[in-house]
């Protein structure tokens, strides 16, 4: 008997982990119905088209005419269009929430039993951490942005339905066809390969780091494990690495030895993330990343002898 085909829908999926994570579904014989509406211009998932089972369509997750339809008919959901980040959230108040939010309740809505739902969150969402406190899952939630607080709303909703499962991911570093040079890794070691310094505000802060290609593996996993998994939360990290800006740069310098570090009393994080983070959960149900925090440093410097634009960003 032949294996029925699974049909995933993936919103915002030419972004910066969809248009990952998309060529992975297909890899492993998905059918896949991408909505984006090309807000940065990006040309990712080119190199997809020539796969039948992908069907990209130009347009706003917020269509309801659009989307309904689409949602109705995947037996997965993975709602990847979203504003991200506190400082552009900041910016534009009133499409965050329309996006981040309300989009995504519109597909809980519009979708039923039987069908999965796998959602980002944020681990962004502890906001100000204890000092040498792991953040597990059962921490209280405490964001300070209207990015983080929008996550957690959407996280209560998601979870409460039974089918869904939220992944409450680090901070994302390391190449992808639609690149961000304002995530912290990505933008420290640009500044080190092309400026050769980088000036710290809150150098002692910490966060926790984790690799695209292992954020695409973390939904793949979800998905094979969607029954065991559903209904909760998993911190997606990498658990070597809670590091501080500090200690982040220093990483940077051991393989770009040119690099300046200094500090300046002056600037502050708008989600104030501070905090350390278990990831422990996950692992627990068998997913583990395959790439450091080191590996990803140097395949960045690699891109960056490509990557000579200012414009791979969301703000």
């Amino acid at each position: 008997m032949t294996k029925a085909t699974t049909h995933v829908l993936v919103t915002g999926g030419a972004g910066y982990l969809g248009s990952i994570l998309v060529p992975g579904l297909l890899a492993r014989g998905c059918s896949v119905t991408v909505v984006d509406n090309f807000l940065y211009g990006q040309t990712s998932l080119l190199d997809c088209c020539f796969d039948e089972r992908l069907t990209i369509l130009r347009g706003d997750a917020r269509d309801a005419r659009l989307i309904q339809p689409l949602a109705a008919q995947a037996d997965v959901i993975i709602p990847l269009a979203c504003l991200v980040g506190a400082p552009l959230c900041a910016r534009k108040p009133i499409e965050a929430r329309s996006i981040n939010l309300d989009a995504i309740l519109m597909l809980l809505k519009h979708t039923g039993a039987g069908q999965r739902i796998l959602s980002p969150t944020t681990n962004s969402g502890y906001g100000i951490g204890q000092e040498g406190v792991f953040c597990t899952e059962e921490t209280p939630l405490r964001p300070v942005s209207l990015y983080g607080k929008l996550k957690v709303e959407l996280e209560e909703a998601l979870l409460a339905s039974g089918r869904a499962v939220s992944l409450r991911l680090a901070t994302v570093f390391g190449i992808s066809p639609r690149m961000r040079l304002d995530l912290l890794v990505n933008d420290f070691t640009y500044r080190a390969v092309t400026d050769r310094f980088v000036v710290l505000f809150e150098a002692h802060f910490k966060r926790n780091y984790i690799h695209v290609r292992d954020v695409a593996r973390a939904f793949l996993h979800a998905m094979d494990h969607f029954d065991a998994m559903k209904g909760q939360a998993y911190n997606v990290g990498l658990s070597e690495a809670n590091l501080s800006k500090m200690e982040l740069c220093l990483e940077i310098k051991k393989q770009a030895p040119d690099f300046t570090i200094m500090e300046s009393p002056v600037g502050e994080d708008p989600d104030k993330r501070n905090y350390i983070v278990s990831n422990e959960k996950i692992e627990r149900t068998g997913y583990q990343p395959r790439v450091s925090l080191q590996q990803g440093i140097a395949e960045l410097i690699k891109g960056y002898q490509v990557i000579r634009r200012s414009s791979y960003s969301n703000v």
